[in-house]
């Protein structure tokens, strides 16, 4: 592989020297002082914003993706139904994989900019954190906090990503992105350098991924709500 810049690197979840820390995760610096600030702002709404999931590195996701492609992880379509990858052609697992998983180094985790959050004291005794759409729609445990956060997510510079299905990517309604300077890692994010990332890599279905990449980049990394 070519020598990737530090942004690139960054964005593809190969390094790690844009990383702070933060509630004992891991964000990107830029987005620490917002972050602060939407964290309290919700607390005085009455909420206890929780992270689920901040930064992710290319390695993780990496195995996420391997263990799902070789049936060690479930895969779930929109009905949140077991998908059997045994019966489905190399590029039908892929897009069947890519409806809740993204890329290695091509996730929106890689950059520290997008965190999964949720309000834990709206979380019932004894009913485990899920990060299903169910949850932040009416009569969820979430749909407070949900309301909450589609009112003053901007105020603070943040938005969502996948606030809804876009034919690409399941939507998300946990998933916040910081628009500044996520917008900046994005451009890092091509498909030549996520060519190259992979090839790079033991990723599984590589020779599949690498001949679909241009769809694949179009239809789900690209493919986001503004």
């Amino acid at each position: 592989m070519s020598q990737l810049s530090t942004l690139a690197s960054q964005a593809s979840g190969l390094c790690d020297s844009h990383l702070a820390p933060f509630a004992g995760y891991a964000v990107h610096g830029a987005i620490h002082r917002d972050l602060s600030a939407l964290s309290e702002a919700a607390e005085r709404a009455g909420f206890s914003f929780s992270i689920a999931s901040a930064h992710r590195d290319f390695h993780r996701q990496c195995l996420i993706w391997n263990n799902k492609f070789q049936g060690v992880r479930p895969v779930l379509n929109a009905q949140n139904e077991a998908v059997d990858l045994s019966v489905l052609t190399p590029e039908a697992c892929v897009h069947a994989i890519m409806l809740y998983s993204a890329l290695p180094g091509a996730s929106r985790h890689h950059f520290g900019t997008d965190l999964d959050v949720y309000a834990r004291n709206c979380l019932p005794d004894g009913q485990g954190l899920q990060l299903e759409p169910w949850e932040y729609e009416q009569n969820g445990p979430f749909a407070e906090f949900n309301a909450w956060l589609s009112e003053h997510l901007g105020e603070f510079g943040f938005f969502r990503p996948y606030q809804r299905y876009q034919g690409g990517v399941a939507a998300e309604p946990w998933h916040i992105s910081h628009r500044l300077s996520a917008t900046k890692m994005m451009e890092a994010v091509c498909v030549e350098t996520l060519a190259a990332v992979i090839r790079s890599h033991d990723v599984a279905a590589k020779h599949t991924i690498l001949q679909m990449l241009p769809t694949l980049y179009s239809q789900y990394i690209d493919n986001i709500c503004e």
